[in-house]
């Protein structure tokens, strides 16, 4: 599940100049780390999972989308206003009320 403003985001990073038409931002892990990773990728992987909301586009790898199949993924800003994702459990409700 994707918030408002993660959409939002994917989409402003998938479409910045350079960027082929069909980019999506992939979310997947490396031999097995116990991190997920973000690139910019001009198309899912074979394997991918694809997720497209209001003109953004996620591409998962099998265990990236294992582990956040009861997840949201959000946004925020780090202390430097830098964009970071950040991954909660679905039933913690995330949005501003």
């Amino acid at each position: 599940m994707l918030t408002p403003t993660a959409i939002e985001v994917v989409r402003s990073i998938t479409s910045s100049e350079g960027t082929p038409e069909d980019a999506g931002l992939r979310i997947f892990t490396a031999d097995g780390a116990q991190t997920l990773q973000l690139a910019v990728a001009a198309a899912p992987a074979e394997q991918d999972q694809v997720l497209t909301a209001e003109g953004s586009r996620i591409f998962l790898d099998q265990q990236a989308a294992a582990f956040l199949d009861d997840k949201i993924l959000d946004t925020g800003r780090d202390p430097d206003g830098q964009d970071t994702f950040v991954v909660a459990p679905q039933d913690q409700d995330t949005s501003d009320t």
